[in-house]
């Protein structure tokens, strides 16, 4: 599968949120939203209010919420909603939310939670994010460790959309991507560059030429 890259956003503020939105719309097929609420992690981000009316382009909500199904309710579109495993209470809520919303269905994971937990919701979901830190905040050091979570995975799910997200960036995402992740969510890799569309470019170059060196 080809490598894809999707720029990842952690911001506060609604007008931080557009800023990076105009910086990246056009140079790719998705663009990822982190949503955090301060309770399942420790940190705050943008609430629903700043997501109203976003311009037009295909986003991958990333819910690090309790309650996801409250959230998902109350966007429309076509869009990817990623669920974190160790939020869900019912997967049938969640379900529904989405359905009504009109978007599409994915699963998260933390570093800490195993595999096995996922597993059985996985036919249910038309992706599956591997978190490669433990979320919260952003530019922390890639997990190397859960690449083997990525292999399974790949390996149970040929065809199966995997994202990889935290710590990704010119160095990790060749391992990110051998290991078997096809998306590849980067934030400041993308965003600290002075090229952005270069930045993109050379993260998707850098996955698909792969590392003979070992880590």
């Amino acid at each position: 599968m080809e490598a894809e890259v999707i720029p990842a956003i952690l911001v506060k503020t609604r007008g931080e949120l557009l800023h990076r939105i105009a910086q990246v719309r056009g140079l790719v097929r998705e663009i990822q939203i982190d949503i955090m609420d301060g309770v399942f992690v420790p940190n705050k981000t943008i609430g629903l209010e700043e997501l109203k009316g976003l311009p037009e382009a295909i986003y991958e909500f990333h819910w690090m919420v309790l309650d996801p199904d409250k959230w998902i309710a109350e966007i429309q579109g076509p869009h990817m909603h990623l669920v974190h495993v160790e939020a869900i209470n019912s997967l049938d809520k969640v379900e529904a939310a989405v359905k009504t919303s009109g978007g599409r269905l994915g699963l998260a994971l933390n570093p800490e939670t195993p595999l096995e937990k996922l597993l059985p919701l996985v036919p249910k979901v038309e992706r599956v994010l591997v978190m490669t830190v433990r979320p919260g905040y952003s530019g922390q050091k890639y997990i190397y460790e859960m690449e083997h979570k990525v292999r399974k995975l790949r390996e149970l799910f040929p065809k199966l959309d995997i994202e990889v997200d935290g710590g990704v960036n010119g160095e990790t995402v060749s391992h990110a991507y051998s290991s078997g992740a096809n998306l590849l969510a980067a934030a400041s890799a993308i965003f600290a560059a002075d090229d952005i569309k270069g930045a993109i470019e050379h993260l998707k170059k850098r996955a698909m030429a792969g590392c003979s060196h070992k880590h």
